[in-house]
């Protein structure tokens, strides 16, 4: 007996310290005040034997089938001791409370502290709410708030998704979550690992608020410190510089929409797209990636950045797209276009024109809308330009229709070129040789090997091949030319420029933040609108 009388009141010190404890962390409403108190007193509905206990006179000792009741709680257990006085209880074996028909809370112990209205369950402790089960060995309960805590480890199973973490709280009536320290979120669609995350069961949203990885099952990695991720569709809306990776491209923004299903990302605010596998970046204060197309677009100071061994060239648009193709394979490549006041800029290159299509398969960029190149004092423009490449480096430039290479040899003489059509071949970046053709017009400057003039060459031929070295004429091939030669005190003004001479400088970017000041061409020196060739009419009766 007096072994028997030792536990008992050993017992009998833990469980009135832990209700101790549990009433002194409860004692205060989270607003600061007072909290309220519960003034209907426990009942005993049923136990198989009730006695009292000499070594604890107030409790009645209550064994074998017992039920206990709580404005609106059931508990059962195989024993308890019953303080009708304090009106709290310490209920041992087999516990089993449940509130209402939506939830439930299992133990090997359990305390409860009936003013209070707190539960202390421990040992194989298992808080279940509809199809929410919250697994750990400690839960402190607080019928008034309706919140549960877990101050060791603790996994909450919810469908698909295990939740584990090293502290937590649960609050049924919100269907929230709230997990702190080494959180894992697991699902068999992807892994998510932070330090403090809030879940909602009713949504399966989980709320991040500090640094978050996610990694999917197709590869995807999501870096995150703020924003909300649907762990059923897959669909996370982010915040604070999140970043979206995959298939070696980044995305990243001041707010960012990802959709896991269709593998849509859209990035508002300093977006920043670097596609590795291309050599690229997209850059904007909006951006679109589909992953399923390949698709990229940026709009809103959109830049296009092409990286290459020699240097970097940045395009700007009002919109700029890219597309990938043959994704995931060894023969990847991809298109870029830009519409609309497109500026270019490289240390060695730069070029204006209304839009602008690059393939990378045929190494070639289409330029439209009165376009206009430059090459250190190289000037070139036409109706339209296409510019071939071999790794980046301009390799020969064709000049389609109203075409003009002009050099400028001081303040007010230039060297120029006009013909129908027109190809400038280059090598190591420097133009080598130029080809003009149909309706060629010329004007040369001729010098002496000491740089002193000679005159001016004014001529008429059908084809031109200028042929060029350490960037001065070597050669001129003229097929039936008819010009004249002018001493330099004989030049007349009317022949000194070409029909459709202009020297835009005005127009060239100067670095790669010029690029973004749009400026076209003064009216007086647009190109003059010529007729198209018109598609025939296709009839049916005739086909």
């Amino acid at each position: 007996m007096q072994k028997g009388g030792a536990n008992t009141r050993v017992r009998l010190l833990v469980g009135g310290l832990c209700l101790s404890a549990i009433g002194t962390l409860f004692a205060v409403h989270p607003d600061g005040e007072p909290r309220k108190k519960s003034s209907e007193e426990v009942k005993l509905i049923h136990s198989d034997v009730l006695y009292k206990n000499q070594m604890d006179v107030r409790a009645d000792v209550l064994v074998g089938h017992v039920k206990l009741y709580h404005d609106g709680m059931y508990l059962d257990c195989d024993s308890a001791r019953f303080y009708k006085d304090d009106n709290t209880f310490n209920a041992y074996g087999h516990v089993k409370m449940v509130q209402g028909d939506t939830l439930t809370l299992t133990s090997d112990t359990l305390l409860y502290n009936g003013p209070m209205m707190q539960a202390h369950a421990q040992g194989h402790a298992v808080l279940t709410h509809r199809k929410t089960k919250l697994v750990t060995d400690i839960i402190d309960y607080d019928r008034l708030e309706g919140v549960g805590f877990y101050p060791r480890h603790g996994t909450l199973y919810d469908g698909d998704n295990v939740l584990n973490s090293d502290y937590g709280q649960y609050t049924p009536a919100l269907n929230e979550a709230i997990f702190k320290d080494n959180v894992v979120l697991e699902n068999p669609k992807f892994d998510l690992k932070t330090n403090e995350l809030y879940y909602y069961a009713d949504t399966k949203v989980a709320r991040i608020v500090s640094e978050t990885n996610i990694i999917s099952s197709d590869s995807t990695f999501v870096y995150a410190l703020r924003g909300d991720y649907n762990t059923q569709t897959g669909e996370a809306n982010l915040m604070d510089r999140s970043h979206v990776y995959k298939d070696m491209r980044d995305i990243v923004g001041d707010s960012l929409f990802f959709d896991d299903e269709t593998g849509v990302s859209e990035a508002f605010g300093d977006v920043v797209l670097i596609d590795v596998e291309n050599k690229c970046m997209l850059t904007g204060d909006y951006c679109r990636y589909e992953d399923k197309t390949g698709m990229a677009l940026a709009t809103d100071n959109a830049v296009c950045y092409e990286f290459s061994e020699g240097d970097t060239l940045y395009v700007h648009g009002d919109t700029l797209k890219m597309v990938s193709y043959n994704q995931k394979t060894d023969s990847v490549y991809r298109d870029l276009f830009a519409y609309h006041k497109v500026r270019m800029f490289r240390k060695d290159f730069q070029g204006v024109c209304d839009s602008l299509v690059s393939h990378e398969r045929d190494s070639c960029t289409y330029l439209y809308g009165q376009p206009i190149l430059w090459n250190e004092g190289q000037q070139v423009f036409g109706e339209e330009i296409r510019v071939y490449n071999n790794d980046s480096t301009v390799e020969w430039i064709h000049i389609i229709n109203q075409a003009m290479t002009i050099e400028q040899v001081d303040s007010v003489s230039y060297n120029q070129v006009a013909a129908k059509e027109m190809f400038c071949y280059f090598v190591d970046g420097v133009i080598e040789h130029n080809n003009a053709k149909g309706n060629v017009y010329v004007v040369y400057f001729m010098e002496e090997d000491d740089g002193s003039r000679i005159g001016m060459n004014y001529t008429e031929t059908p084809e031109l091949n200028l042929f060029m070295v350490d960037k001065k004429v070597n050669k001129i091939w003229m097929s039936t030319p008819s010009g004249v030669m002018y001493p330099p005190f004989a030049i007349p003004e009317d022949r000194r420029y070409l029909t459709g001479f202009a020297w835009f400088d005005y127009i060239r970017p100067k670095n790669k933040d010029d690029i973004f000041g749009w400026r076209g061409k003064k009216k007086e020196q647009e190109l003059k609108k010529t007729e198209r060739r018109a598609v025939p009419k296709q009839h049916l009766e005739n086909l």
